[in-house]
């Protein structure tokens, strides 16, 4: 008897990630200029590099951690949290992760049921809304005020909750605009999630970049808020550690054995060698995330002139923070982004993602990363500019 074989209708109805198509097809053109890939292109810095040899050697990554990660680090991460984020840590509060995504996945499973409803303020991070998805989640999708910076529409959040609805998530810095949701706005934000018995769940992945005199607010460290927020840190983008997949979850007592039931399916537990890298990270010297911010700043202003100067093509609002851009495609046949995105890449060999992966209201803009070299900027820029004469 022959049957069509087919998956579950939950993975079936996820569409494909337009940013790992985008990296499929520039791999078959030569010299590409990327400005697709949001990963640090700097290495992980000498000190937690060795203190990963060093790991090695003394023979400590052999065998598994507990599911929570190795104490040492979990207590180091609770002093940062509470020194940077203001947010009041217990060691027993800190689930380690496989980078931010794996933590985020895992609190999701904890806290959504199916058919539960979370809202997300959009453009945002294409992962996040898979990961509602795949828990058989419903995501209800709230537009942000784009000339205000991508701003929260705080009242257009108010107005989207539903007897369903069980969450709100977010990420500050945003991926994929830079807006920096403001305390003003967050506090308002802990508000009707109290008033209406909601959990927020947050990725702070960009937490350190933001410039301008922005600054990053963790909702979580509202005491009112502690008993609903799940927070979501990452050392792969503090510290260029991509390839480590390391992370931490942040949230109340009560919530971090729910947490756990599902991370352990998930990882079992983060990779043990990463462990003493990130403790490395934490508790070495912190001038790299300083040479980063710097270095990502100087490339964001690189990448708005190079934008002045392309304003038939392009209009945008400057990233508060992370090292992301989103313009608004204004030239011709600008409201299909992933044909755009696929005509830059085959005419002009520069590799964009399409903004139509970050939700509905995305579509129309194209994301640039700024983490790259200010060469590979002006390369991209140079292509840019005799493809769109």
């Amino acid at each position: 008897m022959n049957r069509k074989i087919k998956g579950s209708n939950r993975v079936q109805d996820i569409s494909s990630s337009a940013i790992h198509e985008m990296t499929r097809l520039s791999k078959g053109i030569d010299d590409v200029a990327f400005l697709s890939w949001a990963k640090p292109t700097s290495g992980t810095p000498e000190h937690i590099r060795s203190a990963a040899i060093k790991a090695i050697d003394d023979g400590k990554v052999g065998g598994y951690s507990s599911s929570g990660g190795i104490p040492e680090l979990r207590r180091s991460i609770s002093e940062k949290l509470r020194k940077i984020n203001h947010i009041d840590s217990t060691e027993d509060e800190i689930i380690v992760t496989v980078g931010a995504i794996e933590g985020l996945a895992a609190s999701v499973m904890a806290v959504i049921d199916p058919g539960d409803e979370v809202i997300f303020p959009i453009p945002t991070y294409s992962t996040h809304i898979r990961q509602v998805q795949l828990a058989s989640g419903n995501p209800v999708f709230v537009t942000t005020d784009e000339e205000r910076g991508f701003d929260l529409d705080i009242d257009a959040i108010e107005n989207a909750i539903t007897q369903k609805t069980r969450a709100i998530m977010y990420c500050s810095p945003n991926n994929p605009t830079g807006a920096v949701y403001a305390e003003k706005q967050l506090r308002e934000l802990a508000d009707i999630a109290i008033k209406n018995d909601l959990f927020v769940i947050t990725d702070e992945a960009y937490e350190y970049f933001t410039y301008d005199g922005h600054e990053h607010f963790s909702i979580g460290s509202i005491p009112e808020m502690k008993e609903r927020t799940l927070s979501s840190f990452t050392f792969t983008k503090t510290y260029a550690m991509t390839g480590w997949r390391i992370g931490y979850m942040h949230a109340d007592a009560p919530l971090i054995p729910q947490i756990n039931k599902a991370h352990i399916p998930l990882a079992i537990c983060a990779p043990v060698v990463s462990q003493y890298a990130a403790l490395a990270a934490l508790e070495g010297p912190q001038d790299c995330v300083n040479e980063f911010r710097e270095s990502y700043r100087s490339s964001r202003d690189l990448m708005c002139k190079r934008l002045d100067e392309l304003d038939h093509v392009f209009e945008y609002q400057k990233p508060k923070g992370s090292y992301l851009m989103f313009p608004r495609v204004i030239t011709d046949n600008a409201a299909d982004s992933t044909k755009f995105c696929k005509s830059l890449l085959k005419g002009a060999k520069v590799s964009t993602t399409p903004g139509i992966a970050f939700g509905p209201s995305g579509e129309g803009h194209a994301r640039m990363s700024f983490c790259v070299p200010e060469a590979e900027v002006d390369k991209a820029f140079d292509r840019m500019e005799e493809y769109f004469k």
